[in-house]
């Protein structure tokens, strides 16, 4: 990832998962963890790159969407500033439960950190 803009870091279309596809497939065939309390549902499938790659679901039965965004904006962040947690050469897809609305950002961090770490550990990266 290159640094740009006042933040930092840059989320590129490269380092996402874009496509339907691409998110079924992780669904379908990865390894699933979930942590804290069914907060966040975390699935990783090898990608045959060496980079990790991100896709989030937050569904409408999480929240409104200003709920839905502010997920999806913390869980970005995190991802870009730890994205060396993840594991190598993996899509991963994190899937926000609706417990997810009730977390605060420290929660949210936490618990895709932990994502992170098992994950990490089940794949065997």
């Amino acid at each position: 990832m290159t640094a740009s803009g006042a933040r930092g870091l840059s989320f590129p279309k490269a380092v996402r998962l874009r496509t339907r596809r691409e998110f079924l497939a992780v669904q379908d065939g990865g390894k699933s963890v979930q942590v804290s309390a069914a907060c966040l549902l975390a699935l990783a499938l090898p990608n045959g790159t060496t980079a990790a790659r991100l896709g989030l679901t937050v569904s409408s039965k999480v929240g409104n969407a200003v709920t839905r965004n502010r997920i999806r904006r913390q869980l970005r962040e995190w991802f870009r500033t730890h994205i060396e947690a993840l594991p190598k050469g993996h899509d991963v897809v994190i899937i926000a439960r609706s417990s997810a609305a009730r977390a605060s950002s420290e929660e949210l961090r936490e618990a895709f950190a932990r994502a992170a770490m098992l994950l990490k550990k089940k794949v065997g990266a």
